[in-house]
């Protein structure tokens, strides 16, 4: 979470934070406001007023996935041991927007 704050321009803005006034919460500090939210039984009760405002202004919740599609580098080979095309293989080309 810590890492998303830094990286995600939409979850610093649902949380409030803008990174040039405000102190981005470690990762030691989100764990324990995680842990007095279940421990008071909050999490439900936040879900569930949550789930209610934006019933009420027109929106749907359901349970997702936040998939990252990160890039990595990688050799630019395709070709497996016995020098074949590893049909797992695929390359990537990164487009500039120039």
């Amino acid at each position: 979470m810590e890492d998303a704050l830094y990286d995600i321009e939409a979850i610093r803005r649902f949380a409030g934070i803008d990174l040039q006034t405000d102190a981005v919460p470690d990762e030691a500090t989100i764990l324990h406001f995680r842990h007095l939210l279940e421990k008071h039984k909050l999490t439900e009760k936040l879900f569930e007023q949550s789930r209610r405002y934006l019933i009420d202004k027109g929106l749907m919740v359901r349970e997702g996935t936040i998939v990252d599609a990160t890039l990595l580098n990688a050799p630019s080979a395709t070709k497996n041991k016995e020098n074949a095309r590893d049909k797992k293989m695929k390359q990537t080309k990164k487009f500039s927007n120039k």
